[in-house]
């Protein structure tokens, strides 16, 4: 398989940028959920509002 420039792509490359991308998918849902965390008016709003967005409310603990 190769990229659209051209450039082959092996199994080993593939499964280091789906780990990347996974990293960055977690620091984004991690952001999201303190973001709606400091938003929200008590806990029970907070816990609604995570839960629309599909976050889990441990997404929010800092790493």
């Amino acid at each position: 398989m190769t990229l659209a420039n051209g450039t082959p792509t092996s199994p080993t490359r593939i499964a280091a940028a789906r780990e990347v991308e996974s990293m960055h998918n977690a620091e984004q849902c991690s952001k999201a959920a303190r973001t709606v965390a400091d938003h929200s008016s008590d806990a029970s709003d907070c816990l609604r509002l995570l839960d629309m967005l599909g976050l889990d409310p441990a997404d929010g603990k800092r790493r």
